[in-house]
């Protein structure tokens, strides 16, 4: 009986380690199946606050000042209404687009010159406002909910209950849960219809979709 103690403990170890990897194996293959089904949450803002949307107040309020109390407006878009706060007014391309976008369209447009295509734009710009309008009036926010929004990092974000980023008209932010989006899009609308915006062109606002992830 002793004499085949050895073989059996040797058979039992190889079972347990054998098992062990396997085991590994399949948390491996789900974490990646999980990373790759979840680009929202294993986004640029996993890490860092990479689309502070609070740095893009002051270099609008910065422009609004020298364009009495108007903030930019462009004909070919909202994109490039943006652009024109690159150069002048210091905005960093990151806060101007939101989680799940590119910031680079925006850095590439001011060394090249280009434009930039609304649907390459990670948060709708509302133009045609001034400093005197509704100082709750959003004028930038995230066109893509993202699981705590940009300022939810690390792990927390699994978790975290999906959220936009928002800028209003008078330099202060907000974070809007995505529950709550629906009800807060109906007073933005009419919020922005009292101010003299076509009631089309404000839903239209609230009606852009994200690109597709």
């Amino acid at each position: 009986m002793s004499e085949h103690q050895p073989a059996g403990k040797k058979h039992r170890r190889r079972g347990w380690a054998l098992g062990c990897a396997a085991w590994f194996a399949v948390l491996v293959v789900g974490g990646w199946i999980y990373v790759r089904t979840h680009p929202l949450v294993f986004n640029e803002s996993l890490f860092s606050h990479a689309h502070c949307i609070g740095q893009a107040a002051m270099p609008l309020l910065g422009y609004a000042s020298d364009h009495d109390g108007r903030f930019p407006t462009s004909t070919d878009g909202y994109g490039d209404a943006l652009v024109l706060l690159l150069e002048d007014y210091g905005a960093p391309p990151y806060a101007l687009t939101g989680p799940g976008y590119d910031s680079t369209v925006f850095a590439r447009a001011l060394t090249n010159r280009s434009s930039v295509p609304e649907s390459e734009c990670g948060r709708v710009y509302v133009q045609g406002l001034t400093t005197n309008a509704d100082p709750d009036i959003a004028i930038l926010f995230d066109k893509l909910p993202t699981p705590g929004g940009d300022h939810c990092h690390s792990l927390s974000r699994i978790t975290a209950s999906l959220c936009r980023d928002v800028l209003r008209v008078n330099g202060s932010t907000d974070v809007i849960r995505e529950q709550q989006w629906p009800e807060f899009s109906r007073k933005q609308i009419e919020l922005l219809v009292n101010e003299g915006v076509p009631r089309e062109r404000a839903e239209a606002l609230y009606a852009e979709k994200p690109k597709q992830r």
